[in-house]
């Protein structure tokens, strides 16, 4: 089969689809990747052979103004130079991983008859998603709760697709004791740019713990601005400090973590249920729709993770939490045992299935 996949954008999007795209590969389709060109692409494609068909994207208008009018008009010339792209070279089926750099591959295939595949990562489903859900031969979604915003769209919840060098990393660390280590091992993670609110709290917070006699080690992705900062805090205070901007190479520090402190990214969700790391979710307060706190609250209702909004986050309110934490380690036990249990799963190959089997329909 020739499979279009869109997955440009953010990181979010970029790399479910893209592993989708090499499992795909991988069973003998001819795959073309559909991106924006963003810088935020490039590193994601460094690794990838296949053809790729850059197209103009623009994100959705908000409100009504002479800027979300050219915004919109800007969005309907993208399907127009995807139809005429797409036209030379007709796939079988899209697969769409959202976003606004979706819709102009989705306009264009609804208009040739071209099956589409959609795949939403977060509970609550983003506008692109929502514009084709009807017209669309399937939904993939990673949540079961996705179903309440989507009722009429034929949805499959398949997981989130994740990165194989994960995966492939994963399979080649040995077996994690199910103890938890001393000293107490913390994986602190913003997201690829960081989260600045996380980044103060957390540092003053261990500073604190470690005064009061209760030892931490910490793996901390600080996002590019904040990495000197935080480092510089982190020694001052004596803290065992692991400090980088950002690493693709999570498997490792997923790995060792008794506890994560993070975001909710439907991607992050799906990663930490992967190596069945308990966390402590900071949603992201200005993420679109709130689709953040969304996902946490469905992870905390199956017992794999805790919840605290961004405001309520403070060194006091952590320090607590934490010695808390370190106390009692059948908590944070019975956390692991239920990311395990009732976390995301890797929906990599039962994405590709679906994909498969819309695209065979008459």
């Amino acid at each position: 089969m020739k499979v279009a996949v869109a997955c440009g954008g953010t990181g979010g999007h970029v790399f479910p689809g893209m592993a989708t795209a090499r499992e795909l590969l991988s069973r003998g389709h001819e795959v073309t990747l559909w991106m924006t060109g963003r810088d935020t692409e490039q590193s994601a494609l460094k690794d990838w052979d296949g053809p790729v068909v850059q197209i103009p994207a623009r994100g959705f208008p908000s409100g009504i103004s002479f800027n979300s009018l050219r915004t919109a008009w800007k969005l309907l010339q993208a399907v127009g130079h995807c139809r005429a792209q797409m036209g030379r070279d007709r796939p079988d089926v899209l697969l769409a991983m959202g976003s606004y750099a979706s819709v102009g591959p989705c306009g264009a295939a609804r208009w040739l008859g071209v099956p589409i595949v959609l795949h939403e990562a977060n509970v609550i489903p983003g506008r692109a998603v929502r514009l084709f859900a009807r017209a669309a031969a399937a939904v993939a979604a990673g949540f079961e709760e996705t179903r309440f915003h989507l009722r009429k769209a034929n949805l499959a919840v398949v997981g989130i697709p994740l990165r194989a060098e994960l995966t492939e990393a994963a399979r080649s660390l040995p077996p994690r004791e199910d103890v938890v280590h001393s000293p107490f091992r913390l994986l602190v993670a913003g997201g690829s740019m960081g989260a600045h609110r996380l980044n103060e709290v957390v540092t003053g917070t261990l500073g604190r713990l470690r005064k009061g006699g209760l030892e931490i080690s910490v793996s901390h992705l600080t996002g590019r601005e904040d990495e000197p900062a935080v480092r510089a805090a982190y020694l001052a205070a004596g803290v065992d400090a692991e400090v980088v901007a950002f690493t693709k190479y999570m498997a490792p520090l997923y790995h060792g973590a008794d506890l994560a402190i993070c975001r909710a990214g439907g991607s992050t969700c799906a990663e930490l249920a992967y190596f069945g790391v308990p966390a402590l979710f900071v949603p992201y307060p200005s993420a679109a729709m709130d689709h953040q706190t969304a996902n946490a609250r469905a992870l905390e209702k199956r017992g794999t993770a805790d919840v605290v909004d961004e405001s309520a986050l403070t060194p006091e309110w952590l320090e607590a939490y934490l010695a808390q934490m370190m106390r009692k380690p059948e908590r944070l036990a019975r956390l692991r045992e239920a990311a395990h249990r009732e976390g995301v799963r890797d929906g990599t190959a039962a994405l590709a299935s679906l994909v498969e089997a819309c695209a065979r329909k008459p």
